[in-house]
Parts: structure tokens; C-alpha cells; sequence
């Protein structure tokens, strides 16, 4: 029997694919410039191919205003939304359990 989480790891939480979420659902709508400002060390390229392959999943829209200059935002969609009490729950395990993480590591080190 496969795994049924293993395709919503896939989908979700790639490099980049959660930071772009998580900055999207709790600071929307964002033009390319400011998604690039606050996820600081992804590249151009890589957040332009994050974005499209989120667009096609369905998780971001995207939106061009024919004004001059061009303008273009991103959104998350109400699927991408669902994904937010997730990753509450795991911002949540991390605060409660990093830090046992953290000293097991340490344990198992020396």
C-alpha cells in the first residue's frame, strides 16, 4: 500500500513551495517584486517556475492589469487557503518540539 501523504508532500512542501504559500496566504495579494523582497534568497528564475507550477496545481492565481507598466499579482486560491490550518499545525509541532529535536541531535552527536 503506498503512502497517501507522500503525493501532498510532493505537491506542498518543495523549497520553495511552502515559503511562497505561507508568504501569499499571510500577507496577500503580491506582485513578483515583493514576493522576491520577502522570500529573499530565491532567485528570479526559480520563483517565476515555483509560480507558474503553483498557478497550474491550482493553489496561486494569477492576475495582469494592462496598465503602463504592466502590473502583475499573485494570489493564493481558496485551495491554497485550505493548506493554511496545516501549516498551522505543523508552525505549531516546530515550536513545541525543534528544540527536542534539537537536543536529540546533540545526544546523538556525542
Amino acid at each position: 500500500m503506498s503512502c497517501p501523504v507522500a503525493p501532498v508532500v510532493d505537491l506542498v512542501f518543495s523549497r520553495w513551495t511552502t515559503p511562497i504559500l505561507w508568504t501569499l496566504n499571510f500577507d496577500g495579494r503580491q506582485r513578483f517584486s515583493e514576493l522576491e523582497r520577502r522570500i529573499e534568497t530565491i532567485t528570479p528564475k526559480v520563483l517565476t517556475e515555483r509560480l507558474r507550477q503553483l498557478e497550474r496545481d491550482g493553489l496561486v492565481s494569477r492576475t495582469y492589469h494592462r496598465e503602463i507598466p504592466p502590473r502583475v499579482e499573485y494570489q493564493i486560491t481558496e485551495l491554497g487557503s485550505s493548506l493554511a490550518p496545516l501549516f498551522a499545525q505543523l508552525a505549531h509541532w516546530g515550536t513545541a518540539h525543534l528544540p527536542d529535536v534539537e537536543q536529540a541531535r546533540l545526544s546523538y552527536d556525542a
